[in-house]
């Protein structure tokens, strides 16, 4: 299991925790926690063990994301920042992370929309899903992975967190197939993640170079 996936993933729920979408800037960061802490601060829940415990919880999603930020060197002062998506990280024999054909894609603003907020059911339905993609990614378990974030998706279409989820499965199934050398079936899956998630920069910067790379290996 790489460091980088159970990284990535944690990350997924650190934004989840401070109500943010994957790859909000530094500012919403700030703005988001400040705002929550004020919330669940012990200060004003002195007898409210639950608020205490969500207090740090939130601290720490802060904490991580500010970290993983700092030694990343990107520069998050718009809402269209970049962060590592979620992917197996490959060894020599697999895709390279330094594909100049990144530097190359085009990647358009999302439009605004507003979905219907999930219900009560639905949200258990998702973070209960979470949690099994979570543990199916770690054991590589790439197709049961992509077929429990697909039917996810079906049933709550309108989340974008949803399809990010999905998008990060097709990378780390393509960047697998790669180690195992099933070139075509890779550039399948890596362009699936790229079409799921079009409006994700973080993430079109890494398939944009893993496909560079991939291309100089058919």
């Amino acid at each position: 299991m790489s460091h980088e996936l159970i990284l990535s993933m944690n990350l997924l729920n650190c934004y989840r925790l401070l109500h943010l979408s994957y790859g909000a800037s530094t500012a919403q960061i700030k703005a988001s926690y400040r705002r929550l802490a004020r919330q669940y601060h012990p200060d004003v829940n002195s007898a409210d063990k639950f608020a205490q415990a969500k207090f740090v919880q939130l601290t720490e999603a802060y904490k991580l994301l500010l970290k993983v930020i700092e030694q990343s060197g990107i520069d998050q002062s718009s809402s269209s920042a970049e962060l590592v998506t979620a992917t197996h990280e490959p060894n020599n024999s697999e895709v390279s992370a330094h594909s100049p054909s990144a530097t190359k894609a085009n990647h358009k603003q999302p439009p605004v929309s507003f979905g219907p907020p999930l219900s009560a059911l639905e949200q258990q339905l998702k973070w209960s899903s979470y949690q099994n993609l979570q543990q199916l990614l770690k054991e590589y378990r790439f197709a049961r992975a992509i077929a429990l974030v697909e039917g996810l998706r079906e049933r709550i279409p309108q989340d974008s967190e949803v399809r990010q989820w999905q998008a990060i499965a097709y990378q780390c199934w393509g960047r697998y197939l790669v180690s195992k050398g099933q070139f075509g079936k890779a550039k399948i899956y890596l362009n699936k993640a790229l079409k799921i998630d079009p409006y994700n920069r973080s993430l079109g910067v890494e398939v944009e170079r893993d496909l560079g790379s991939l291309e100089k290996m058919l």
